[in-house]
């Protein structure tokens, strides 16, 4: 299947791993008190991505919640024995935006340890929980770099209702307060001077596969630029459970498509050359800490 793969360099494929209940559009109807209760199906879908990926011989950096870990230890350690990297998703999906700084930054250190000690490797790259970072929190880059963290990838270039900042860059830059930290952006491919998201989520569920490989090849070989790819687990789970009353609106984000996932993100793993992150982009490693907290 090599000769499938279309892109001239491999890019970035990345899972981020949290469970059905945690996604910031249900919110209203899984309140984090609930958590526990809430039958969980992470194991079962992120092991089918680990198969998934198996299949297609990539290897993926899989953005974990501290959350998860904690309660699911053996999952972690079997996407670190697959060869893949995992990265922090900070504890618990709380928005960066919704904390004060140092409030943050135990957020940061507390995932970062759990993280580590269970996957017994470094942990470089970081996640915002919905894309929750931007020009209204620049100290959360600092704060990302004082604790170790080599990179972040939580820019998506996109206004959105939820998150976005449309006026970013497009490509790997160096934020506002950090010395040697990259945001590595979601990608997005132009027209009529207007960013469109072409780095999964519900994007690649609601429109047919071959506009998210038109998009990603155009990223590739026009902009000549690595693209960068997301998937939740539960976004191969139709079987999920879906609570009565949450919005209609959340509703139509969330289910859209679900059944049909799976093949796509198969194509998907087979029609371009995908990596980790940190080697898609020759991450170097970052320092313990680099200033006093």
């Amino acid at each position: 299947m090599e000769q499938m793969r279309r892109s001239p360099f491999a890019n970035g494929l990345s899972v981020d791993v949290e469970d059905y209940f945690q996604v910031q559009a249900l919110a209203s109807a899984y309140p984090r008190e609930a958590w526990d209760g809430c039958p969980s199906r992470v194991e079962r879908n992120t092991d089918l991505i680990l198969g998934l990926f198996d299949d297609a011989g990539v290897k993926a950096t899989f953005f974990t919640l501290g959350w998860i870990a904690e309660r699911h230890p053996g999952l972690v350690r079997r996407i670190t024995d697959a060869g893949h990297e995992l990265a922090s998703h900070g504890y618990c999906h709380e928005r960066v935006d919704s904390q004060a700084p140092e409030v943050f930054r135990e957020d940061v250190r507390k995932t970062r340890a759990i993280l580590e000690d269970i996957g017994g490797q470094a942990v470089r790259g970081y996640r915002a929980a919905t894309f929750s970072v931007g020009p209204h929190t620049p100290w959360a880059w600092r704060v990302l770099e004082e604790e170790g963290h080599a990179y972040s990838s939580s820019i998506y270039p996109v206004a959105r209702d939820f998150y976005g900042s449309p006026d970013a860059p497009r490509t790997p830059y160096r934020p506002e307060g950090a010395h040697a930290l990259v945001e590595i952006p979601l990608s997005t491919v132009r027209f009529a001077n207007r960013n469109f998201p072409c780095g999964g989520g519900g994007y690649f569920r609601l429109l047919p596969y071959a506009v998210s490989k038109f998009a990603i090849e155009r990223v590739n070989r026009s902009d000549r630029a690595q693209a960068v790819f997301y998937i939740h687990p539960w976004e191969l789970d139709p079987e999920q459970p879906r609570p009565p009353h949450a919005p209609l609106k959340s509703r139509l984000r969330h289910y859209l498509n679900l059944s049909k996932t799976a093949a796509r993100l198969r194509r998907l793993a087979r029609d371009f050359q995908w990596d980790r992150i940190d080697r898609a982009f020759g991450i170097a490693a970052a320092p313990d800490c680099v200033s006093p907290p």
